[in-house]
């Protein structure tokens, strides 16, 4: 293969993300290269389109429109008195997909580390997690983190941040599997789950 850096740089770029290797980066690359016009050219736009103008919510985690006010967030169509509370917008969308919760969601961004001081506290948007509750007459939030020791650490942290509140909290049931992310799990179990889940105000 010739030695072109724009190449060379490209294929490690896509290299990183996730499922892809390097064999699979050059197909791609390849692909878009021999259809410029229809694929590499709008594909750059694009991507330079999302870098600008996509940006995470301040309050609720989601993925937001920098023009645009937050769908989750301004929706006052919807009224809803449950919050689930996810990691990341990959595990929103497999719940979502599986059409088992009706509610809003709140997406952390991440976990706190089972060794960590809680420095990344506003990171995971734990205090716009508490106005939120306070603000929607929430009743319950379903803590949908996942059964890793990050996700359980987190998911502990949580339950305690909202001792003062008077929501109930609840926990997805252990079908799932120690270790597991969410966004890998199949409907059947996720339904499972939730169907299942254990109130942690007990």
């Amino acid at each position: 293969m010739q030695n072109i850096p724009e190449i060379e740089d490209l294929i490690k770029l896509i290299s990183k993300l996730p499922g892809l290797g390097p064999k699979s980066a050059k197909r791609i690359i390849l692909k878009m290269i021999n259809n410029r016009q229809e694929l590499l050219k709008p594909l750059a736009h694009n991507l330079g389109e999302v870098f600008k103008n996509v940006e995470r919510c301040k309050i609720c985690g989601m993925l937001k429109s920098s023009n645009n006010p937050c769908n989750n967030c301004e929706d006052k169509n919807r009224k809803f008195s449950k919050i689930c509370v996810v990691e990341n917008i990959s595990d929103q969308w497999a719940i979502e997909s599986s059409s088992i919760f009706q509610g809003y969601f709140h997406i952390l961004g991440g976990t706190l580390s089972s060794n960590s001081n809680n420095n990344n506290r506003e990171d995971l948007l734990i205090n716009s997690l508490i106005e939120r509750i306070n603000n929607d007459d929430i009743d319950e939030v379903i803590l949908a983190t996942s059964a890793t020791i990050e996700g359980q650490t987190t998911a502990f942290y949580i339950q305690d941040s909202l001792k003062n509140t008077k929501v109930k909290i609840s926990k997805l049931a252990q079908g799932l599997p120690v270790g597991g992310e969410i966004e890998n799990l199949d409907d059947g179990t996720l339904i499972s789950a939730f169907k299942n889940r254990k109130d942690l105000n007990i």
